[in-house]
């Protein structure tokens, strides 16, 4: 064999030992989700998120061994490329193992090779039928089974060593569910009604979700089962969610990566996108694990967008932050975020602390709250794209972070070292502003309630925001509330919550320095009053949803129980679709 194709073999030969790797941990995940043991389930989501660099970097080293690697020279790696598509033409992965190869590739060499030449800026393969022995989905037909059968050959298609708490309490519940659905209560059942059900258990925090669609007639109505575990030896149906936007929200950006597992993860990827056509596929790529590919399927339709729209990048909505500068093209919707080069006080953190942060909530649980990021390095983007006072910004506080360049044709871009790209929501400063002057009651009780619920919940996951102002929070399209503001963030257990100390006398309290010590963990939640109860609007929502986040005691409670190993449960559904227990 030639030396290109020996190059090309080994770097996919790094490829599948890293896929091997990925599909044993999230395998395990139905022996954890079994045993209950949701701190393992933790640590191994984080685990799985730091091995694809550990792969990469293996791969590097092998070849810097076998090969003596040689500086770039343009016909060996363009037959590398080559050698490496015929590689790839019964491969069960294949768009995968494109990204990895870009990923050793960006490693090794400048950002002058970065070009379709020599990497996969175009995917050179299709993803669509490929053949696996183990089908994406199994369907069901009720006309043939009957309609309780069939329902109960969903909830036992998987292979579970835990018998259900009570299946036939739990079969009716759904039974009753779908038939709501269908025209009021009466089950009108077209010669198409059927179940089609993915070959594979979702599984994130606490739960095993069963993902699937119902058919019947030209309607289609995706669903998911969620199963939860009740530590005592068995499991039960929690909820059935039923519908793009239920179904939608689980697959969040805002969630921790599931765990599913499939030979052929784009065979998943095509059935989720038949039930959330919103749903684009690099963040549902993202949403089962495969985050560097969600990065690769991001940067592919930018780069389309930029060549099929005029707009022009400008600094985002809302207040400007101290630490980030953050811009946004208008007809797309995601944010850049760019470390400034130095911050204003009263910020006292470096920038090696603002990227730690970002790696924490990349790899920690984010229980809905908390929006996933996609991290980029030397992205180029046409100056001609940038208003005068986004580049006026950028110039004159993140001058380390970017570079003028030109490319072969002569035209002038703009290089940023290092980036943030999250979806873009609206802060939630704005949306409170615009429910007062419009009056709306309900709206900014729905804002605060959910706002307050995102605390709760992020604390729940041992997560202190540290800045708790509402600038710092968005609101998705379905109206949760996400925190999105990550360089003041710390684990719950690190804070030290109290109680002010009553004054002794009035001078005391008059004084313009507090009369008691604080160290640099204190935390007195009373003084969260001075920032979050704005107008008489806002205080009465708040204090009627979530009085208790001023009461140093319930933080300390929630310390308590994580110190315990105390996992509180937060769901990713609203309570309508809970199912009932005691009926």
């Amino acid at each position: 064999m030639s030396v290109t194709k020996d190059i090309a073999q080994t770097i996919l030969q790094g490829f599948d030992n890293h896929f091997r790797i990925f599909s044993e941990i999230t395998e395990g995940a139905q022996q954890r989700f079994e045993k209950a043991d949701w701190k393992a389930e933790r640590k191994y989501s984080r685990l799985r998120i730091q091995f694809y660099d550990t792969r990469v970097d293996e791969a590097i080293e092998t070849l810097n061994k076998d090969f003596e690697m040689q500086p770039f020279n343009k016909n060996d790696w363009a037959e590398v490329k080559s050698q490496f598509i015929l590689l790839l033409q019964n491969h069960q992965q294949p768009e995968l193992a494109e990204t990895f190869y870009n990923s050793l590739f960006c490693r090794i060499f400048q950002r002058e090779y970065y070009t379709n030449e020599y990497i996969f800026i175009r995917s050179s393969v299709t993803t669509e039928y490929i053949q696996s022995d183990v089908p994406s989905y199994k369907a069901y037909y009720p006309a043939k089974s009957g309609f309780f059968s069939s329902i109960e050959q969903v909830l036992n298609q998987f292979s579970l060593d835990l018998p259900f708490e009570n299946f036939k309490r739990d079969s009716r519940h759904i039974a009753k569910s779908i038939c709501k659905v269908f025209k009021k209560g009466r089950r009108t059942a077209e010669l198409n009604f059927q179940y089609q059900v993915i070959n594979a258990l979702f599984y994130r925090n606490k739960a095993a979700y069963i993902v699937g669609k119902a058919i019947n007639g030209h309607n289609e109505y995706p669903f998911a089962v969620a199963l939860l575990n009740n530590e005592q030896g068995a499991i039960y149906v929690d909820a059935l969610l039923i519908g793009e936007d239920a179904v939608s929200q689980l697959f969040g950006f805002s969630y921790a990566y599931f765990m599913v597992l499939h030979p052929v993860p784009s065979a998943i990827i095509y059935f989720l996108q038949g039930l959330m056509p919103r749903r684009k596929k690099e963040g549902l790529y993202s949403s089962i694990g495969f985050q560097k590919q969600g990065k690769t399927d991001f940067y592919r339709g930018f780069l389309h967008h930029l060549d099929y729209s005029d707009d022009d990048l400008i600094l985002a909505p809302g207040i400007p932050g101290m630490v980030m500068s953050v811009f946004t093209l208008p007809s797309y919707p995601y944010v850049f975020k760019v470390i400034r080069d130095y911050f204003a006080p009263p910020k006292e953190i470096t920038r090696k602390q603002v990227e730690e942060k970002y790696h924490l909530v990349k790899q920690h649980d984010r229980v809905g709250r908390m929006a996933d990021m996609l991290e980029f390095s030397k992205v180029v983007l046409p100056l001609d794209r940038f208003t005068p006072e986004l580049l006026a910004d950028l110039k004159d506080t993140c001058e380390s972070s970017i570079n003028f360049i030109e490319n072969e044709e002569g035209e002038k871009r703009l290089m940023i070292k290092h980036v943030y790209i999250e979806r873009r929501m609206l802060p939630l400063n704005l949306e409170l502003e615009l429910a007062e002057k419009e009056q709306d009651y309900e709206r900014i009780d729905c804002l605060i309630k959910s706002f307050g619920n995102a605390i709760k919940e992020l604390s729940a996951a041992n997560i202190f925001p540290g800045d708790l102002l509402y600038k710092n929070f968005g609101v998705t399209r379905l109206g949760r509330v996400v925190f999105y503001d990550y360089d003041e963030i710390v684990y719950l257990t690190d804070c030290n919550f109290r109680k002010k100390p009553q004054p002794k006398n009035p001078q005391e309290l008059m004084s313009a320095t507090p009369w008691y010590s604080v160290a640099p963990n204190d935390i007195f939640p009373e003084e969260f009053t001075s920032f979050l109860l704005g107008n008489a609007l806002v205080k009465e929502a708040f204090m009627k949803h979530h009085a208790d986040l001023f009461d140093a005691d319930s933080w300390v409670k929630k310390q308590e129980n994580i110190n315990n190993g105390i996992y509180e449960d937060v769901f990713p559904y609203p309570k309508k679709f809970r199912l009932k227990r005691n009926q």
